[in-house]
């Protein structure tokens, strides 16, 4: 079953790497839990996934869209930009720092949590050499119930692209 609005987003911890402005590029700091009950309880965030760390929309439209916008995002309520996919919390956050999202938008591992098969978007990539990855969607989630569901059925950004969310706040 797929992820409904109004649907509680699962209790399940992902991993990030906070950002450190003093930090080198070169650095490689060891990712810590982000729960995500226990960090968006309260708070209305936005949750992008997509299917890999450095691929094409993902690194040259989707998340940079989010980075771009971040400011509008938060002026329309929003505390938490959430990115996610399935690389490790390492490569999130090599990602996050060629992208330069600073602390507009955490880039977490969803690492093995099952939180993408709790909310029912998983695809198998397995034939173009991914595995089982997510699915391309946005969530808007409102003190842990979902508002918003924007799940990609081709290749472009029509639903969970920034300016879909921004729209749907």
């Amino acid at each position: 079953m797929t992820v409904q609005v109004g649907d509680t987003i699962p209790d399940v911890s992902l991993t990030y790497v906070p950002y450190n402005p003093d930090e080198s590029l070169q650095a490689c700091p060891v990712p810590i839990p982000y729960n995500l009950h226990k960090e968006l309880k309260g708070k209305k965030a936005v949750i992008v996934a997509v299917p890999g760390a450095f691929t094409p929309t993902c690194s040259l439209q989707h998340i940079p869209g989010f980075v771009e916008k971040a400011d509008e995002l938060k002026k329309k309520g929003v505390d938490v930009i959430l990115g996610t996919a399935v690389n490790d919390g390492f490569v999130m956050n090599a990602w996050a720092k060629t992208l330069g999202t600073k602390d507009k938008v955490i880039l977490a591992s969803e690492g093995g949590s099952g939180f993408y098969e709790k909310l029912g978007l998983t695809q198998d990539l397995t034939a173009r050499g991914m595995g089982i990855r997510s699915k391309r969607f946005a969530l808007i989630v409102d003190d842990l119930k979902v508002t918003y569901v924007g799940v990609e059925t081709t290749p472009d950004l029509t639903v969970s692209g920034v300016d879909d969310v921004l729209a749907a706040l």
